[in-house]
């Protein structure tokens, strides 16, 4: 008897996915809950495992297909292998309840590494990519792996055979365009078809698969500027009273709350306030009706690295200040063990995007559809300024708002910035803000 393995439900408004690298090929043994393939959807990873034990007796979508909930991946055999994989699984009732617990799952760094074989000196390579080096004798060595903490996929190994038949072609063909003939007149020797470019032959250019996390990412911000009337405007803000109100508090914050107090809650605090005076930001476009939203679900965009990822907090204007910078440390390291799940990436009705974490002066954020608002924050410099007549010196931040223009006007994204302004410049009223 065979039994189908499909494309499980992927989370929500999430229905497509792309075939990642198969951990199980044809003809295999498997057990219940053996991880066989991992899916790649815009937001995470997901981990397809086996719903019986037997042997995988058919691929039908490939490493780079794209699938959709219910479309078929592959075959197992439930009566061939069977006493084999019985004994993988041979521990019990017990142990096998556990096996048959939920098989399609986001995707751990522990569960990842399992995919993973090591050479003695510490470079890492996927089974399918170790199988197809010793089948086609390449040394790994020889082969740049791309994938996560550079390791070396399949795609990385068929890239360097292709290179290395291309090299042949041309070595063979050079040689017989400097052989001197002995006794016939010389012919012209046509010149083998390039297979890539020149710097793709020598190494300087690769060409990797776009991730499907990355290519959403591209369609996402194209389908931004497309659809949306995207206006940005700016001023700049006088850091100095949370920088000295963090001072003088951090050591007592620290120590009741086991986290440091940070810039990023004053400015979800002060957007939150500014939302509130002028709702129509925290809003959305749907047909011939504007959807306002009496919630406050802030997204923070991170960097990650397969791409910027955009985790929400929650009813914001219900948390303290402690809660909100804990879920921004739980979501920034989350983001760096890419272990984010598709609850934490759902919905969110603003964006706070800071790039002067990255040392940006300033910069045009560009809309989370369907969101109507982002808030761009930068780095802090001290420049002169004037105040009572004098010129001073004070740590400034430019910060950003860009706006879907058909649901908000000009003077309201002005207005929302100069509240946020005004907020942070006297952060003691942000506590009047609730």
């Amino acid at each position: 008897m065979t039994r189908k393995i499909t494309v499980p439900q992927l989370g929500e408004s999430v229905i497509e996915a792309t075939v990642g690298e198969w951990h199980k090929q044809e003809g295999d043994t498997v057990a219940v809950g053996d991880i066989l393939v991992e899916l790649e959807t815009d937001k995470v990873d997901v981990e397809v495992g086996a719903e019986a034990a037997g042997v995988l007796v058919s691929i039908q979508q490939q490493t780079g297909a794209d699938v959709q909930i219910g479309d078929v991946l592959g075959e197992i055999d439930e009566g061939a292998g069977a006493g084999g994989a019985g004994e993988q699984g041979s521990g019990g009732a017990e142990e096998r309840e556990e096996e048959e617990a939920p098989v399609a799952k986001t995707a751990e760094p522990e569960q990842r590494e399992t995919a993973v074989s090591e050479r003695e000196d510490g470079e890492k390579i996927t089974p399918v990519a170790r199988r197809l080096a010793e089948e086609q004798e390449v040394d790994w060595a020889q082969v740049k792996g791309s994938g996560t903490n550079g390791r070396i996929t399949k795609q990385d190994v068929e890239n360097y055979l292709q290179q290395q038949t291309t090299r042949a072609v041309e070595v063979e063909a050079t040689e017989k365009e400097t052989a001197v003939p002995q006794k016939a007149a010389p012919q012209p020797t046509p010149k083998a078809e390039p297979v890539a470019s020149e710097a793709a032959r020598d190494g300087r250019e690769e060409r990797i698969r776009m991730s499907r996390r990355r290519r959403t990412i591209a369609q996402r911000l194209v389908e931004a500027q497309r659809t949306a009337a995207m206006l940005t405007t700016f001023n700049d803000i006088d850091m100095s009273a949370v920088m000295e109100l963090r001072q003088r508090r951090q050591e007592s914050f620290q120590k009741r709350h086991e986290i440091k107090l940070g810039f990023m809650s004053f400015f979800v605090k002060a957007a939150l306030g500014a939302l509130k005076a002028f709702p129509r930001l925290n809003a959305e476009i749907e047909g011939d009706e504007m959807i306002l939203k009496h919630y406050y679900d802030i997204g923070m965009a991170v960097g990650a690295e397969e791409g910027l990822v955009v985790p929400v907090i929650r009813d914001a204007d219900r948390k303290s200040f402690a809660q909100i910078e804990q879920e921004i440390r739980e979501f920034a390291q989350k983001a760096q063990d890419n272990s984010l799940s598709l609850e934490d990436l759902r919905g969110g009705t603003f964006t706070i995007t800071n790039g002067g974490v990255f040392g940006s002066l300033l910069s045009t954020p560009i809309l989370n559809p369907p969101q109507v608002g982002i808030l761009g924050l930068h780095r802090i410099e001290e420049r002169p300024i004037a105040r009572n007549s004098e010129v001073v010196i004070r740590p400034m931040m430019y910060v950003a708002l860009s706006y879907d223009h058909r649901l908000v006007d000009g003077r309201e994204a002005v207005q929302f910035l100069v509240r946020l302004k005004e907020l942070i410049e006297d952060p003691e009223s942000l506590l009047l803000e609730g």
